[in-house]
C-alpha cells in the first residue's frame, strides 16, 4: 500500500482535479499511489466565503473522482492564509502516520524549483528583507516576492506569481516545519489557470465554473466537470442546496460586524498594524459587502485577506488557532480503500480519529472549541443556500460511504 495525500477544496470537483488524481495514481508518473486521502475544506473556503455547495456533496464528488478517504480541514485553517492553510492540512496528513507522499498541482511542475523557493523563505536574510519591503507599504505577496528575488533571483521569485506554485511552496515548507517523512510530489497543471475566466480545452478554473453555475448555466459548465460532479450538482440545485450566495447573508454579515468593538475586531485573524481602526470605521459607513471591501482595501492588503477578515468576524473566528495544529482527524467520507487507510491509521495516527462527533466531547477543551466553531459556521452557512438548511447539520450528516465500484451513481 502506497498512500498519497492531497489538499483540496473541490469547489467544485472538475476535470483538472480528476487529472491530478489520475496522475497521482499513474505508474508512469513516478508517484504510483495505490490509495489517496484528501484533506478538504468544509463549508467555508480559503478565499473567504461559503463553498458553492455543502461539504457532504463535495465529499461524494471527491470519492467518485478517485479519492479513497476524505478528511476535514477545520475552519480556522480552511479559511486562513496560504501558509496556515497548508500547515493545517499537512499537519493532518502527517498525523495520520501512514501517508507516504504529498501530491499537489503546480504551474512549474518541478519539485526541485519549489524546494529552492522554500530554502529562500527559510534563510536568515528573508525575515529582514521581508520587513524592509513591508515597511515600504507594499502588500505581503509583493514584499515576499521582492525578498526572494534578492536571495535567489528572478527565476525562483517568479514562482510566487501563480497560486498553485505558492501553495506548493507552503506545503513543502509545512513538511519541513513538521519534520515530516512525507515526500512532496507535484503534477504540472495544464489548461486554464487559477481564477482564469476562459477555459482551455476541457479544463476550466473552479471560479469560472462557479460563475456559470451561479448564473443558472449548468449545461455551459458541464464540459469542464466529470459526469458525477454534474449529476451531484444538479441534485443539490434541485434540493435548493446550491449555489451558496453571499447576497443571501449580506445583511447578517454586516449586522454581526456592526456590533463588534474595536478590540474584538483587533482579535480577528489577519488584523495587524492598526487595521482594526480602518475596519471599524468602514463597517459603520458601509451598506454592502462590496462597499466595505472597497473602503478597507489598500495597496498593502489584498482583497482575499479582507474577505477572510470579514467572514472571520461573521463566524466568530478569533486569531491564534491557525498557528497551532488541528486537534483531531475528522472523517467525512470513505470507500473500501479508504477503510484500508483507516485501518492502517488506527495503528499509526498521532491525533484522535473522529468518525462520530460525540467523541469530540471526550477530547478536551481545544477540540471542543474547534468543533463549536465548525457547528456555528455550518449553521450560518445554511442561510446562504437557496433553501436554508436547519441548524445542527454537523450532528445529523453522516459519513459519506461510497462503494469504489459504484461508477457515477448518486
Amino acid at each position: 500500500m502506497k498512500i498519497a495525500g492531497i489538499v483540496a477544496e473541490y469547489n467544485p470537483f472538475h476535470n483538472g482535479h480528476a487529472y491530478h488524481i489520475e496522475k497521482t495514481r499513474c505508474a508512469d508518473s513516478g508517484c504510483r499511489a495505490t490509495h489517496v486521502v484528501a484533506v478538504m475544506s468544509g463549508n467555508f473556503v480559503q478565499r473567504g466565503g461559503p463553498a458553492m455547495m455543502p461539504k457532504h456533496y463535495r465529499v461524494r464528488t471527491a470519492l467518485y473522482g478517485g479519492a479513497d478517504l476524505v478528511l476535514e480541514l477545520p475552519l480556522p485553517w480552511a479559511m486562513a492564509s496560504a501558509e496556515a492553510f497548508a500547515f493545517g492540512a499537512v499537519s493532518i496528513l502527517d498525523a495520520l502516520g501512514c501517508v507516504d507522499i504529498l501530491s499537489f498541482g503546480s504551474e512549474c511542475g518541478e519539485t526541485v524549483l519549489l524546494e529552492k523557493a522554500v530554502s529562500a523563505l527559510e534563510s536568515q536574510q528573508f525575515s529582514r528583507l521581508l520587513r524592509l519591503f513591508l515597511d515600504m507599504g507594499i502588500s505581503f505577496p509583493q514584499a515576499r516576492q521582492r525578498a526572494v528575488t534578492e536571495i535567489s533571483g528572478n527565476k525562483i521569485a517568479s514562482l510566487f506569481e501563480t497560486g498553485n506554485n505558492t501553495l506548493g511552496i507552503e506545503y513543502i515548507k509545512a513538511l519541513h516545519r513538521l519534520k515530516s517523512p512525507i515526500s512532496p510530489f507535484t503534477v504540472r497543471r495544464f489548461g486554464a489557470g487559477h481564477d482564469e475566466d476562459l477555459p482551455i480545452g476541457n479544463i476550466a478554473s473552479a471560479s469560472m465554473i462557479r460563475k456559470l453555475v451561479s448564473a443558472g448555466r449548468l449545461e455551459n459548465a458541464a464540459p469542464y466537470m466529470p459526469p458525477y460532479t454534474r449529476s451531484i450538482l444538479n441534485k443539490a440545485m434541485q434540493a435548493g442546496q446550491c449555489p451558496a450566495d453571499n447576497g443571501r447573508i449580506e445583511r447578517a454579515i454586516l449586522a454581526a460586524l456592526r456590533v463588534m468593538t474595536r478590540e474584538q475586531i483587533s482579535r480577528l485573524p489577519g488584523i495587524s498594524e492598526g487595521l482594526e481602526n480602518r475596519f471599524y470605521d468602514a463597517i459603520r459607513e458601509s451598506g454592502s459587502l462590496d462597499e466595505l471591501t472597497e473602503r478597507v482595501k489598500t495597496r498593502r492588503y489584498t482583497l482575499t485577506r479582507i474577505r477572510r477578515i470579514i467572514f472571520a468576524g461573521f463566524l466568530g473566528l478569533g486569531t491564534g488557532f491557525e498557528k497551532q495544529q488541528p486537534p483531531y482527524i475528522r472523517i467525512l467520507g470513505a470507500n473500501e480503500r479508504g477503510a484500508e487507510i483507516l485501518r492502517a491509521a488506527k495503528k499509526s495516527a498521532r491525533l484522535p480519529l473522529v468518525s462520530r462527533v460525540s467523541r469530540i466531547e471526550t477530547l478536551g477543551e481545544y477540540a471542543r472549541q474547534i468543533f463549536s466553531l465548525e457547528c456555528r459556521a455550518s449553521d450560518l452557512y445554511g442561510l446562504a443556500l437557496p433553501t436554508p438548511m436547519p441548524c445542527s447539520t454537523e450532528y445529523t450528516n453522516k459519513i459519506v460511504k461510497v462503494n469504489q465500484y459504484d461508477g457515477c451513481k448518486t
